[in-house]
């Protein structure tokens, strides 16, 4: 049995983190976060010891050590921006971290947390759960057997609407967030890759606050974008039954099919890890990158651009 702590335990993803926690038999010690409407642990963990200042939990795992007791990881579900600091914090109090997604929000925090893990002699693992979802696993096999000179024409739409709060949280500071391609995109952008290799080209065609949309190749795909948090860019079929998220990808033509299976990935994603087998600094480096240049691009009017950009 491993020795967890938790950062950001109020959080919308803590739950799966806890519950992924208890699945692989381990155990809880302590868990920190500023807001206090955390009775979710009562579910998973309710004797595990609880902080809302991160000095007083700083130094609890430091007493803990003191007293011979090993924290083995720590979860990290704050928000983007604080990631860097929490891993850090992680690795300094000789535990490894798992870190939700994106790990940090620039390519060259990857390379300094790269000198961290040499010097700690500790771990960095990510959750990339899409790489374990059956359905994108059996397309990855599909195209690692295609001929070397295929290339996919794919559409990628993610359509999440958000209300009012999301741009008054941190989540609508791009500082702090990444903006919306690395809030609500960073999980496919890191699908694409693996499924389709090195990034070629790099376009941006729309950035605003609540929506992106570009076009990206790669070496065996040339892939057109959009991600939204407007609900007015749901189809109307969609807004008509009332649904306020709409996700699709199809693939030279063809949907793919993935809108379930989803509930155990992060407890999988767990295993990996405790196995040795998890995702970690290099495999997250590549969407981070992309994210990074959707952001920082000049805007574009030329190009394959997505349907729903006009």
């Amino acid at each position: 049995m491993k020795n967890f702590a938790l950062i950001g335990a109020a959080g919308y993803i803590a739950p799966r983190h806890l519950k992924a926690i208890k699945d692989t038999n381990n155990t809880l010690i302590a868990a920190l976060d500023k807001f206090d409407s955390v009775g979710i642990m009562d579910s998973y963990f309710p004797k595990a010891d609880f902080f809302v200042e991160f000095e007083r939990f700083d130094r609890h795992i430091e007493k803990l050590r003191r007293n011979g007791t090993q924290l083995d990881y720590v979860s990290i579900c704050t928000p983007n921006y604080l990631h860097d600091a929490h891993i850090r914090m992680a690795l300094r109090s000789g535990a490894d971290a798992i870190c939700e997604k994106p790990l940090v929000l620039n390519p060259w925090n990857v390379d300094a947390l790269q000198d961290i893990e040499r010097e700690s002699g500790k771990k960095i693992h990510t959750i990339l759960q899409l790489r374990l979802h059956p359905s994108i696993i059996a397309l990855k096999k599909k195209i690692d057997e295609s001929p070397n000179d295929t290339k996919y024409d794919v559409d990628l739409t993610y359509i999440t609407s958000r209300g009012k709060w999301y741009d008054i949280s941190w989540k609508g500071d791009e500082s702090k967030s990444g903006g919306i391609a690395t809030n609500i995109g960073i999980h496919f952008f890191d699908m694409l890759a693996w499924l389709f290799g090195d990034v070629q080209e790099n376009l941006v065609h729309l950035r605003e606050k609540d929506k992106s949309a570009g076009y990206l190749e790669f070496e065996k795909a040339r892939v057109r974008w959009y991600l939204s948090i407007d609900e007015n860019s749901l189809p109307t079929n969609i807004r008509e039954i009332g649904q306020r998220t709409y996700r699709s990808i199809t693939i030279n033509g063809e949907e793919l099919e993935f809108s379930t299976g989803f509930t155990e990935l992060h407890t999988k994603s767990y295993f990996q890890i405790l196995k040795g087998e998890g995702f970690g600094l290099v495999d997250a480096k590549e969407s981070i990158k992309i994210a990074q240049k959707i952001r920082n691009n000049t805007i574009i009017t030329l190009g394959e651009k997505h349907p729903f950009c006009s």
